[in-house]
């Protein structure tokens, strides 16, 4: 993770201001992350010695709401890290027009190397360590990067035990049984594809016509390129951190999944051979997925995948980033001169947080929805917000992830001005 990430964001943030009126008010407080908090966690480790354990939380922006965002856990953790992805969060709120602000949080760790009780300990004092600064009407955690429903319904109930009060609302992506949301662990793939849908007839294309790569065959990658699958995409290639495959005709997605699933990892299907039944599979590296000559590419994976190195290989005409922040500004410019169209994060993947917003809301309300109400809800808001999006970079003549930008800014900007701008107090008399 390279230092520069938050100014990376913040780049996107400068270019998008040119094609806004929004108050230099606005302008001032949307530079800096409104609360930064780091925090120790010591955790008394199973062979009985104590390890401590580097964590934070960061509030970038609450003009809209209380603070949501993920927690993950990850080696590479950092300030920057978690402050450039609260940054990420505050416009992906405001673009899909949810009640919050942007927060994120994280600890340092390589979680595959903790026993599961060590693991409950790390985030039951996680918890203890942020429990004053979170809160259903201040700042709402949610699964990220190696964090999961059983993390979170420990986090919900280390909460709830500080407060002396069953609190749900504190934490979304929990387990159903303890009042998370049907829907929720398929969220970010489920929006992901009604934006691929939605806006694929824009480019006179049907699914049976169109190739598709996947860089990621975790949680979203894989639920997605099974959703793209079973509506009739053809789905060339997916990679996992091990390596990928890759099938001229087409792969068979559900057994791909199957197969990931009981043996942990997608190269190990090609070297077995049970679920490769066409010869035409073969084995590429990510670098070689990113670069396939496909109608769509997905990068689903982490930040930074595509970089002004590698963006000139890129083919694909339409990229939907399922990741966060995979393309670099660099990169963006690249693709932007080569006719592609990126549909950013800040819409592409905000599924998950459209889902914990309802979660949320029957957190708080005691009136719990069907799976078929979610997706209906889930369809009608990011389709809608994707179209407006769509518009504002045709009517400017920009790209669409400027235009996302320019309609986040939008929001945030009449938040900020509707408690007073310079303008209103100069200009009383």
């Amino acid at each position: 993770m390279s230092e520069s990430l938050l100014a990376d964001a913040g780049q996107r943030l400068e270019h998008a201001l040119k094609y806004t009126s929004i108050s230099d008010d606005a302008v001032e407080t949307l530079k800096f992350p409104h609360t930064s908090l780091t925090v120790s966690i010591p955790v008394r480790m199973d062979n009985g010695s104590l390890k401590v354990f580097q964590g934070y939380r960061v509030r970038y922006d609450d003009t809209r709401g209380p603070g949501k965002g993920g927690v993950r856990y990850h080696p590479n953790v950092s300030l920057d890290e978690v402050q450039s992805l609260a940054f990420w969060m505050t416009f992906k709120c405001a673009a899909l027009n949810l009640p919050f602000g942007g927060a994120k949080g994280g600890i340092t760790v390589n979680p595959k190397e903790l026993s599961r009780m060590e693991l409950e300990r790390l985030s039951r004092g996680y918890v203890d360590a942020i429990a004053d600064f979170i809160g259903p009407d201040v700042d709402i955690l949610a699964p990220d990067v190696y964090t999961n429903a059983m993390i979170m319904g420990w986090m919900m109930d280390q909460y709830s035990i500080i407060k002396r009060q069953i609190c749900p609302a504190v934490v979304t992506g929990k387990p159903v049984s303890m009042g998370g949301s049907l829907g929720r662990d398929t969220a970010t793939a489920m929006g992901a594809f009604f934006v691929i849908e939605s806006t694929l007839p824009k480019f006179d294309r049907t699914a049976q016509t169109t190739t598709v790569a996947i860089q990621g065959f975790g949680n979203a990658g894989a639920i997605l390129a099974d959703l793209l699958f079973q509506a009739g995409y053809k789905v060339v290639a997916v990679s996992d951190s091990q390596g990928g495959i890759y099938a001229k005709n087409g792969l068979d997605i559900p057994s791909i999944r199957q197969f990931k699933d009981s043996c942990r990892g997608i190269k190990a299907i090609y070297c077995d051979n049970t679920v490769c039944h066409t010869a035409a599979d073969e084995v590429l590296t990510n670098a070689e997925l990113l670069a396939l000559d496909v109608d769509i590419l997905v990068p689903a994976a982490l930040e930074n995948q595509i970089t002004a190195a590698n963006a000139g290989d890129i083919k694909a005409r339409l990229i939907y980033e399922v990741a966060n922040g995979p393309i670099t500004s660099a990169a963006d410019r690249i693709l932007n001169e080569k006719g592609i169209y990126v549909f950013p994060d800040i819409l592409v993947n905000a599924g998950g947080v459209t889902v914990s917003y309802f979660e949320w809301v029957q957190n708080r309300s005691g009136l719990y929805w069907t799976l078929e109400e979610i997706n209906q809800r889930l369809k009608l808001r990011i389709v809608e917000e994707a179209e407006l999006i769509w518009s504002i970079a045709r009517d400017l003549s920009i790209d669409l992830r400027t235009a996302a930008y320019v309609h986040s800014l939008n929001r945030l900007g009449e938040a900020i001005s509707a408690k007073g701008t310079r303008d209103y107090y100069l200009n009383h008399h």
